[in-house]
């Protein structure tokens, strides 16, 4: 398994892996991938600057990726206080009797609670960038499609290229446009941010816009070889996973509180996810459970735009997360929830994705 994606980021294999944790990213990448950090969850560049450390650390040389959440737009940003008196009343009272209703306990008296999840807002994504460029990335990514051109020209001066989500072949062309060096084509299926168009449809749609000047990253409902070969075969010049790797035993070296999020997601099926704003202001496929359905009883007030919404909820994240009930987590994963069946190594996931594809090669070679 290899495509020209190996050579213009020195990977093995065309295998992309996101994740919020160092220890998936880093064992991601020793094997062959390219892990790729999501730095949403650092509200402290500091902070960030620490694991990007052990990342150079821990990776044996080789290379890895970082993402950030930058809107291409600038947007006007106060303070956090400013912005936490912008959140209706009517929305924390929602919120706060949901939790009760749901049986969700205060945070423990030792455990101190954060405020809200900074890395939604531009100028926090924008410190990640700086952190990250004073390390050894092999890619930075932008979940919400092109960050502003600024942003990219101080990228390609470290020569580190820059990648962006698309959910249609618009997208991508102004991504293109704008300097973007690879495209990661995510569809309707994908965990978190997500658009409208299922993979089949989307993946060639871009690959013929834009796959002839950069590559092209197919995103959403991959999780075995076989997957990863249609891909190809759509016109990708890899893969880009993300949920795969939450069942991982490294992932709980970073999410201490992680259990009951695995185990929800192990008895999931393929049809326990939706598409909704109530994570992040923005449309997030999350699994089903009994919080996201709270969200639409009659009762439930809308929610509210990024980064509005994450700052309401996020408190009420650490209390779900913290309460240990698989049955109201929160958490965004795609629809290839329902192959995720038991607790494994990274090691194993990428060789048994890389034995798959072999095997649906040759496969595909006896029915010619």
């Amino acid at each position: 398994m290899r495509t020209t994606l190996c050579d213009t980021l020195g990977i093995e294999y065309p295998i992309v892996g996101f994740t919020p944790s160092e220890h998936v990213a880093a064992a991601i990448s020793r094997a062959g991938g390219l892990g790729v950090l999501g730095c949403v969850r650092f509200n402290d560049a500091d902070a960030l600057d620490r694991v990007l450390d052990w990342m150079d650390a821990n990776t044996d040389g080789k290379p890895y990726g970082v993402d950030v959440v930058m809107p291409s737009q600038v947007p006007e940003e106060g303070s956090t206080p400013d912005l936490n008196t912008m959140i209706p009343e009517e929305h924390r009272d929602f919120v706060e009797r949901t939790l009760q209703q749901l049986g969700v306990p205060e945070l423990p008296e030792d455990r101190q609670q954060q405020d809200g999840v900074l890395g939604w807002l531009h100028s926090v994504a924008r410190s990640h960038v700086d952190v990250a460029l004073r390390h050894r990335p092999a890619l930075i990514a932008n979940a919400l499609g092109s960050p502003p051109v600024d942003v990219i020209e101080q990228a390609h001066a470290a020569d580190v290229p820059v990648a962006a989500l698309a959910g249609k072949a618009e997208h991508a062309r102004r991504h293109v446009d704008n300097g973007v060096d690879l495209v990661v084509a995510q569809g309707y299926e994908a965990g978190g941010h997500t658009g409208e168009i299922a993979s089949m449809v989307l993946l060639p749609e871009i690959a013929d816009a834009v796959g002839a000047e950069v590559p092209v990253l197919a995103a959403g409902g991959i999780g075995s070889g076989r997957q990863v070969a249609a891909a190809l075969a759509l016109g990708a010049a890899g893969a880009w996973t993300g949920s795969v790797w939450l069942t991982t035993q490294e992932y709980r070296q970073t999410m201490s509180d992680s259990d009951a999020m695995q185990q929800a997601l192990l008895k999931a099926g393929s049809a326990d996810t939706e598409r909704t704003r109530i994570y992040t202001g923005k449309p997030a496929r999350l699994l089903k459970t009994r919080w996201t359905q709270a969200w639409q009883e009659s009762d439930a007030p809308k929610p509210l735009p990024m980064p509005l919404q994450n700052l309401l909820v996020s408190r009420a994240h650490e209390r779900i997360q913290a309460a240990k009930d698989p049955s109201v987590v929160s958490m965004p994963v795609g629809q290839v929830v329902g192959a995720l069946n038991e607790i494994r190594p990274v090691a194993d996931v990428m060789s048994e994705l890389l034995g798959d594809y072999e095997q649906t090669l040759a496969r595909l070679d006896k029915t010619r």
